[in-house]
């Protein structure tokens, strides 16, 4: 090979390697460059499940408002279902005293039934100053039977100045009720209670 053909190839040889260390070194950074650790980015706020401290305290105050009025109307409800009762309970009574007046009303003189009912007073001191007596009745018979009393208030000249009419319903042979008598009179003047018709239906 000529001299110059020779020299030109040495040439061209060194140019080519000087050109691929280059391109190594190139290369050799664009790696160094991907180890560098990248800049945070903001989070995606869709991968959240939870909800903002704002939004907690809302709901907190929103679920204390629902308890607070299903206790209202809770206690409204209780205070309904009270009132029927006692209008329940109150028409049954007077049903009940109804039932017991058509009894004494068809008795014949003091009734039937002197003999099943007694009577005892309770201390004005245990009742608040209301005048109230126990009436006992038992049934003396061997069938279940309904029984209606009447007793009479009277004054100091044995003036009846009030009537009162209780009862039990459906007491078994040798059963005992004990039904409360009482007067809607004041404490005061004195009153003697006594059974005045007892009748057994």
């Amino acid at each position: 090979m000529p001299r110059t053909l020779r020299s030109a190839t040495l040439a061209l040889c060194a140019l080519t390697s000087a050109l691929a260390l280059a391109a190594c070194s190139t290369e050799s950074g664009s790696d160094a460059d991907a180890s560098v650790t990248p800049r945070a980015t903001a989070p995606d706020a869709s991968n959240f499940t939870g909800e903002p401290p704002s939004a907690l305290a809302s709901s907190a105050a929103s679920k204390k408002a629902e308890v607070k009025k299903s206790a209202s109307a809770a206690a409204e409800s209780a205070s309904q279902r009270a009132h029927d009762f006692e209008a329940s309970v109150s028409a049954d009574v007077e049903r009940n005293r109804q039932e017991f007046t058509k009894a004494l009303d068809a008795a014949d003189g003091q009734g039937n039934a002197m003999k099943d009912v007694s009577m005892t007073g309770k201390p004005l001191s245990q009742t608040d100053g209301v005048r109230a007596l126990v009436v006992t009745i038992t049934n003396s018979t061997d069938a279940t039977a309904s029984y209606a009393v009447q007793v009479d208030f009277s004054d100091s000249d044995g003036k009846v100045v009030e009537t009162t009419v209780v009862g039990a319903k459906d007491l078994k042979p040798g059963e005992k009720a004990q039904p409360l008598a009482i007067s809607t009179q004041p404490p005061e003047p004195h009153l003697t209670a006594k059974i005045a018709k007892a009748q057994r239906y």
